[in-house]
């Protein structure tokens, strides 16, 4: 089902809801009005008779206005208490409705990525192996298409990580070691790796060294390796990407910048959501599932820390993880 479907299934069926929803609340009112009507009558008619049995009797009168009160008072409560009763739980189906077919996108977005991501570096690997298979080629060239190889099935691999620890940290099936680490040397680890990975790529660290800190050493390089290559994937080509590690009031502070196009701030709160990509799967050039960033909000507050998004200036993104 295309995006362009699942809206038109949801103006659709947010139509028909809107309608039953009009039509409950013109049937109360229905409801209403004829028991107003009704108690009008029996009031009239109580009036009648007393007027014809005991004229000057003021008790009698004042009684029967006094039930007329009562009841319109009753009507009136309960029509209110059943007309808040409809809202709450219209509003309730409502959201509830969008946040399904919402999520019914972002699975569909996360499936059509998923297929692409696999699917790239496989093809990518295999053409390599058979090319290196099939033909002679000089020393430089074969060590250029392992090096291409290595770099995809690295892709791969952390793409099956994200998946799969995802679905262990949703579970509360993976549980987070504690270890005293030098967070410093981890960050550059993971900054060298992936400097062998894209060489033309320009990486600007600031990492101030000897920064200690208590925490899981995976889960803390997965940290780090999303968010560069979340800034990879956005930046051009000629501009660089910064991260600077540097020690801060309550902990270690890690930032990461890029120049791309940057993030709309309506989109700003989404990124950390499951599944949740910028754009429409079937126009978007850049790579991704839209779990990255999510397990990164993750693994942050695993370590009882905070991932913030900002503005880079003059242009692009900037993440920033305080622990």
């Amino acid at each position: 089902m295309s995006r362009t479907d699942s809206r038109r299934q949801l103006r659709r069926a947010t139509i028909i809801f809107w309608v039953l929803l009009s039509y409950i609340v013109i049937a109360l009112a229905w409801w209403f009005l004829s028991l107003e009507r009704q108690n009008q009558d029996l009031r009239d008619l109580k009036r009648e008779q007393l007027a014809a049995v005991a004229p000057g009797d003021t008790a009698m009168r004042a009684a029967i206005e006094e039930r007329y009160g009562r009841n319109s008072l009753k009507y009136v409560y309960e029509g209110l208490t059943f007309l808040l009763l409809l809202i709450f739980g219209a509003a309730y189906i409502y959201r509830l409705v969008r946040r399904q077919f919402r999520l019914q996108q972002q699975q569909q977005n996360f499936v059509m990525a998923i297929t692409h991501e696999l699917k790239t570096p496989l093809s990518v690997a295999r053409l390599n192996l058979e090319t290196l298979q099939k033909r002679q080629l000089p020393e430089d060239r074969q060590q250029r298409l392992l090096a291409a190889t290595l770099t995809e099935t690295v892709r791969l691999d952390t793409l099956i990580n994200n998946v799969l620890l995802s679905s262990q940290l949703d579970a509360a099936a993976y549980q987070p070691t504690r270890e005293e680490l030098d967070l410093s040397e981890l960050v550059a680890g993971v900054l060298q790796k992936f400097s062998a990975r894209y060489p033309s790529r320009r990486l600007a660290a600031d990492i101030t060294p000897g920064i200690a800190f208590d925490g899981d050493p995976l889960l803390l390089q997965l940290l780090v390796s999303n968010l560069v290559e979340n800034a990879n994937k956005y930046s051009p080509r000629d501009k660089a990407i910064a991260c600077v590690l540097a020690p801060g009031a309550n902990g270690p502070v890690l930032t990461v910048r890029d120049e791309g196009p940057g993030i709309p701030d309506k989109e700003k709160k989404n990124v950390f959501r499951k599944f949740y990509r910028v754009g429409n799967e079937q126009t978007r050039s850049t790579q991704g599932t839209g779990l990255g960033l999510y397990i990164s909000e993750l693994i942050v507050r695993a370590h009882g820390g905070e991932i913030d998004l900002s503005d880079n200036v003059p242009t692009g993104a900037t993440f920033t993880v305080r622990f």
